[in-house]
Order: structure tokens, then sequence, then C-alpha cells
């Protein structure tokens, strides 16, 4: 009795591969190019901002949740640590998303997808709420006693007058996609790098891999302290953030196993069984990456003698 093993498909060319880059991109800035003039269409509802803003307060009074000022002391300690937390809300938001994007879509092709999808929801949900709930964040009540670090110390990303800026929506407080963006980010590098494969971005070998990957939660939870320590942002907007990520993960799949580990199967004549085609990984680890589609050597594809 013989078995013989076939291709799992054809190899995936440079055209076809660049074709999907290119979509790639036009969606993803097709849909930041919605999300920037959605931003926009709310920006006159300057009364109806300052009256949901009194609201916010008074339920994180409610809930017992700690002022924002406790956190913007802290940081008003010395100039250079205030300096640096504007730096990180301006700087550090979009570069560091784009970054993983990037890295899974050339190393996690699976794990891209679902990301791309629940980031997807999570924004398009956000969007939803900045429209129907606009939000004058703290540093613009005089009641709270907190102060615009942004405009005294710099950098920042915002005009003084809010009615003025054309380039963001500074209503669009509740939620923080500041803080939604960066635990995304977190768990999608933790659920990236959970099975073994080379290292990158924060991957290491040995046992060490599962204890030191859990240090991605470090940029959500400093994310958190500067929105709130810049007066950027309530508590409420980045528990919001976390609740409607949470939504997003429930409803968006996760990539089957097969799809993490970057295998196709092959249908085998004769006996049942599959044969992992594609990356050359198996399903206890292997090198995740790589982007599918790589041609396989050409030995793994011959015939193979099931019986003499």
């Amino acid at each position: 009795m013989t078995a013989h093993t076939t291709p799992a498909g054809p190899a995936a060319g440079p055209r076809a591969a660049r074709r999907r880059l290119i979509r790639e991109l036009l969606l993803v800035a097709g849909f930041f190019t919605v999300y920037k003039a959605g931003r926009l269409l709310s920006t006159d509802r300057t009364g109806e901002a300052f009256r949901n803003a009194d609201r916010i307060r008074d339920a994180e009074r409610f809930l017992h949740l700690p002022g924002e000022g406790a956190v913007q002391r802290l940081l008003l300690h010395g100039d250079a640590l205030v300096t640096t937390a504007n730096t990180y809300y301006a700087a550090v938001h979009f570069p560091a998303t784009a970054l993983f994007l990037i890295w899974l879509y050339v190393r996690r092709p699976a794990h891209y997808l679902w990301t791309r999808r629940v980031l997807a929801v999570l924004t398009g949900a956000a969007l939803v709420l900045h429209l129907a709930y606009p939000l004058a964040p703290p540093r613009m009540i005089p009641a709270t006693g907190l102060i615009d670090t942004g405009q005294v110390y710099g950098p920042t990303v915002y005009r003084a007058a809010p009615d003025a800026d054309t380039l963001a929506n500074q209503f669009a407080a509740m939620p923080s996609l500041h803080f939604g963006w960066a635990l995304m980010l977190a768990i999608g590098v933790i659920a990236a790098t959970r099975r073994g494969g080379k290292a990158g971005m924060g991957e290491v070998g040995g046992g060490k891999r599962s204890r030191l990957r859990m240090l991605w939660l470090l940029h959500p939870l400093v994310t958190l302290v500067v929105i709130v320590g810049t007066a950027n942002h309530y508590w409420l907007d980045a528990i919001v953030a976390a609740a409607l990520l949470g939504i997003a993960l429930l409803v968006v799949p996760r990539p089957r196993a097969t799809e993490r580990n970057g295998a196709a199967t092959a249908t085998v004549t004769g006996p049942r069984t599959e044969i992992g085609a594609g990356t050359g990984t198996d399903a206890d680890g292997g090198d995740e990456g790589a982007v599918p589609g790589l041609p396989r050597r050409k030995d793994t594809a011959e015939t193979v003698g099931a019986g003499k």
C-alpha cells in the first residue's frame, strides 16, 4: 500500500504578497481617515461636553474612584518627569501600535488578522461613543484643580482653544483609545508569543519567556498613569475602553491552532494522517513567524512509500 502527499497549496509569489500588503495599508489608512473625520463631527458640542464632564465627575465620586489630581501631583514633582509623560502621550500611541501591527503582519499573520479585527471593532465602538457622548477632559474643568501639562510644559498634540483645533476632537475623551490600544498591544504580543518561536518583540527562549512576556502589560499601565496624570482622561475613560475591548475580544474569534502555527494540512491517501505544510512547524512549537505560503523544500512533497 502506498501513500502520497500533495502540497497544501501553491506558494504565494512576490506579486501576491505585494497585493496583500497594499490592501492592508489601504484598509488601515481608510479606517484611520474615517476615524479622524468622525471625531471632528462633535467639535461644536461644547456645552454638552462640559455637562457630561460634570456627570462623569459625579459618577467617579459615587464609585469612590481616586481623584486624577493624585496622579498629576506625582508627575509634577519634576519638570523632566512631567515632560516625559507628555512626550509619551504625544509620541508613543500611534507609532507603537503601527510597529506592533507591522511585526504581526510579518511574523504572526494569523494574529495580525485577529488583532486588526479587534482594533477595528474597538475603534468603531469608540467612535460611536465619541459622537454620542462628547466629553470635556479634566484639563478643561477648573473645578478639578488640574492643569493642562501639555500646554504648560510641552509637548502637546492639542491647540489651546478646542474650537480652533482642526486636527483632533478634544471632546472625544470617552473612551480612551490611548488606553484601549495600549492594552490590546500588550494582549496581542502576549498571545502571539505564547508558543515557541524565534526571538522577537520581547520573546526569549527557555522558561523565562512566559514570565518576561508579561512585562508588556507595563505599556498599558504606564499609558494609564500618563493619560490621567496629564489630565487628558478620567479614570472612567480607561475603564470604559477596557470594557469595550473585552467585548471586542469576545466577538472576534481567535486564530485556530493550525493558523497560529502558520501551518496548513495536506491530504494523505491511504491511512488517515495529516502532514504539516507551509512553514514546517508542528503543533508543539517551532517558528510561528513567517508570512504563510512560503514554498516547501522539494523533498517534503515527494511520494512516501508505506508498504513493500
